[in-house]
């Protein structure tokens, strides 16, 4: 078992940035690979960015490429979700995953644990 804890999320306007971080608890992090998701209201689950177990080789949702930035510290047990120029179409609820396995990849099926998620709100 994984137990997973998004924080970081909150109002912003259009243009700034904000950080979320995903600590995790239970087995070992290191051995899985993470992803964010995110759910705007009405909408389906959407995938936002991915990372294997040893930080490397991050992927991106196209509507996020070049904005966000996904990295991990596996010795504090974090994943950290840098967003920057946020856009009002960012608004959604953002969860972090954890991986079935070290890789990590795009389908939320392929993913085992979940946080609870948390609120990121951009205004224009």
């Amino acid at each position: 078992q994984v137990q997973l804890v998004e924080s970081g999320g909150g109002l912003v306007e259009a243009g700034g940035s904000l950080r979320l971080s995903c600590t995790a608890s239970g087995r070992t992090f290191s051995m899985y690979g993470m992803g964010w998701f995110r759910q705007a209201s009405g909408k389906e689950r959407e995938f936002v960015a991915a990372i294997n177990w040893a930080g490397v080789s991050p992927y991106y949702g196209e509507s996020v490429k070049g904005r966000f930035t996904i990295s991990r510290n596996n010795a504090e047990n974090t994943l950290y979700l840098q967003m920057s120029s946020l856009k009002p179409e960012d608004t959604a609820v953002y969860y972090c995953a954890a991986s079935r396995t070290p890789l990590a990849g795009i389908r939320s099926n392929e993913y085992a644990y979940w946080g609870q998620g948390t609120q990121v709100t951009v205004s224009s």
